[in-house]
């Protein structure tokens, strides 16, 4: 894995081409921001740029520059020739919540919820738990930053504990990232009111409901939140966002991200620290070589739950985990089934694999323990599956030949059971991705009971 620090005078010296930075709106569980700026508004790193209407986050301005575009989804701001790494500090506050406020932080492992709202919870007999799972495989920015910075996390779990009274703290790591447990348990020094969890390799352990029972071996129903109990779940990022709005009245303007894939410099992921928040993937990819020949898309996130878009449109969020160049899809000219998971990819994406492989799409079900809610999907014990052969033999009877599936490891690992066995196929919708890195695909795994 390469590591390495793109701080914003690196960009600019080496990608002046890049004057464009796009804010989206919305980069929140929320509605979309309200602009506080004005077209031909010189703005100053760190400046306030939009403010939350109702649910939602600030959001800042990671460069120096004027603004030239504002419409009902982002702002655009042209950068001047000359950046520092300097910023407009957030006001000072009385409290931690006002703090994480100021700063627009946000969950930084993709749901995008504002922190400063989970903070407000109340739990003197409860729990602060770390996702230091990094759960997607091929991202790797959150475990470097635990083997290389550990301190700038676990002050942040200290913060979350005296916002909101919590007497302990987990941080669950994988056990196979053994030498970012041995740099946190060094850097806690037998601290006895935070310890470390180590945790199966499966996907999704990174999950709120899967951690939960993962520390505490109790399963949460698809309707609650983890404050029934008594957690609060922060990710490794967004700890570390805490510690640097506190410490240094730092906004989030800048963001970790992994890029990885189909690269001139080869199939390893690159980690980058602290990439300006606006900056084009485009860049980023070329920062790694470029892109290596023909490819398939450009996936913005992990593997399970990413999204394809366009390289010249992609560009970093405040929730952005990754970018990954994948190889070509496999053409698969007959009829498909496609069976969603709440882990995973929805229908939309499963179409959207099918439409790149060609495939004519006979029929959809869904995974046996997805639940609906308020028409969202989720699972009712996720990383643990009661079955998929009903699903199987329904896509089957209608007349697919093959079937497209978006399940966790376990899940997956059921599918195979059955599946093979009634003639069909089986292709997940990560193939195309682990191919691409040489990563073991999901429906070939093994799980542990």
């Amino acid at each position: 894995m390469h590591s390495a620090k793109l701080n914003i005078v690196d960009l600019r010296q080496q990608y002046v081409m890049v004057k464009l930075f796009n804010f989206p709106l919305k980069m929140h569980v929320g509605a979309p921001d309200v602009p506080v700026v004005k077209e031909g508004k010189e703005v100053k790193r760190g400046e306030c740029i939009a403010e939350p209407n109702g649910l939602g986050a600030k959001i800042h301005t990671s460069v120096s520059g004027k603004v030239v575009k504002i419409t009902d989804t982002e702002i655009v701001i042209e950068a001047n020739d000359v950046q520092t790494e300097d910023y407009v500090k957030i006001k000072e506050t009385d409290s931690i919540i006002d703090t994480v406020y100021e700063a627009g932080i946000v969950g930084a492992g993709g749901a995008g919820f504002p922190t400063h709202i989970k903070l407000k919870a109340e739990i003197p007999d409860g729990y602060i738990i770390a996702n230091c799972v990094e759960c997607e495989p091929v991202l790797n920015h959150n475990i470097t930053l635990l083997e290389q910075s550990p301190e700038i996390v676990i002050k942040g779990i200290k913060y979350a504990m005296e916002a909101t009274g919590a007497p302990k703290a987990y941080m669950g790591i994988k056990a196979k990232n053994t030498k970012a447990i041995s740099s946190v348990k060094a850097a806690l020094k037998g601290e006895s009111n935070i310890e470390v969890k180590e945790l199966k390799d499966i996907y999704p352990m990174g999950e709120e409901r899967a951690l939960i029972h993962a520390i505490f071996d109790k399963w949460l129903e698809p309707t609650q939140l983890p404050l029934e109990a008594k957690c609060v779940v922060l990710n490794t990022e967004t700890l570390a966002n805490i510690t640097r709005a506190v410490d240094d009245r730092k906004p989030v303007i800048d963001k970790d991200i992994t890029i990885a894939g189909k690269l001139n410099t080869g199939k390893e992921s690159n980690v980058f620290f602290q990439v300006p928040v606006g900056t084009s993937i485009k860049s980023l990819i070329e920062k790694c070589g470029g892109i290596d020949g023909e490819y398939g898309e450009i996936l913005i996130g992990g593997p399970y739950t990413g999204k394809a878009q366009d390289l010249e449109k992609a560009e970093v969020t405040k929730i952005s985990g990754g970018a990954i160049v994948t190889i070509p899809f496999p053409e698969y000219k007959d009829k498909l089934g496609l069976l969603v998971c709440a882990c995973g990819a929805n229908e939309e994406r499963l179409r959207d694999i099918a439409s790149k492989m060609k495939s004519e799409v006979v029929g959809v079900t869904k995974c046996k323990n997805v639940e609906e809610i308020k028409g969202a999907n989720k699972c009712k014990t996720p990383g643990t599956c009661p079955g998929q052969v009903a699903g199987i033999m329904y896509l089957k009877r209608l007349g697919a030949k093959r079937v497209l599936i978006s399940n966790c490891s376990d899940c997956s690992n059921t599918v195979m059971c059955c599946a093979p066995k009634t003639g069909l196929g089986v292709y997940h919708h990560t193939d195309h991705v682990f191919r691409t890195v040489d990563y073991k695909l999901t429906r070939r795994l093994s799980i542990d009971k």
